[in-house]
């Protein structure tokens, strides 16, 4: 019987990603909710699990060796599934380098452009317009990116679909509130649509659905997320 994997995670895109994954993929884990908000990424034995306070983070019990393995960073943790499971990922090195290459696409432009765009237009204290001008714009322009690749392809790395799809989905959910509008990428909407459908991917987003925010953050959990608790919680 497989050991569940401890997972450590709150209801945000990142999160969402590896919820998506383990749904996928069958793999049983037990849920510890993070509450960032209220700042549980800062408490010591989260950080021995994840030493940037970030979520999501998880142990694997049964790791690689037999004995558990801690990982943070939601990229590393999707790559680690998918060669533990032999699922959403292929094994010929093309097919593989296709996948990696969509992946690293979503960990270094999607995740922290459109992370940025929503702080600015949503979260920010004050109204920048050059920041919102600026992150909004690359944001069109990686919808751009998206939509072309799905133009030729069912899916970002080809024809199947795999980590480097869940990894990009949950972050285009909220297209409106990045100053999108995701019909004007018609391939685009049709893989969101398509992956939307799916049954864990329903499952996934269920994972704290109750625990999702609903208003906007207070002047203390803005300072926990964003501003001098940051600094002094790593002090």
């Amino acid at each position: 019987m497989t050991a569940a994997i401890e997972l450590y995670t709150w209801p945000t895109p990142n999160g969402h990603k590896v919820h998506i994954a383990l749904e996928e993929m069958g793999l049983p884990y037990t849920l510890h909710a993070v509450d960032i908000g209220a700042g549980d990424q800062f408490q010591p034995a989260f950080l021995k699990i994840s030493p940037n306070n970030k979520i999501p983070a998880m142990v694997d019990p049964d790791g690689p060796d037999g004995q558990p393995i801690a990982l943070m960073e939601s990229g590393a943790m999707l790559i680690y599934l998918a060669e533990k499971t032999g699922q959403l990922m292929p094994q010929d090195p093309r097919g593989r380098a296709s996948v990696m290459q969509w992946l690293m696409f979503q960990m270094s432009g999607v995740g922290p452009m459109l992370g940025q765009t929503h702080h600015f237009r949503s979260y920010a204290p004050e109204q920048y317009p050059y920041a919102i001008k600026r992150y909004t714009d690359e944001t069109t322009r990686l919808y751009r990116v998206l939509d072309a690749r799905l133009a030729e392809s069912p899916h970002l790395a080809g024809e199947a679909y795999s980590i480097a799809d869940i990894a990009t989905w949950p972050w285009l959910r909220y297209w409106d509130r990045q100053g999108q509008d995701i019909n004007a990428h018609p391939h685009l909407k049709r893989w969101f649509d398509a992956i939307a459908e799916r049954p864990a991917v329903i499952r996934g987003l269920q994972v704290l659905a109750d625990r999702s925010r609903s208003k906007p953050f207070t002047a203390q959990e803005r300072d926990i997320l964003f501003g001098a608790k940051q600094l002094e919680r790593r002090s």
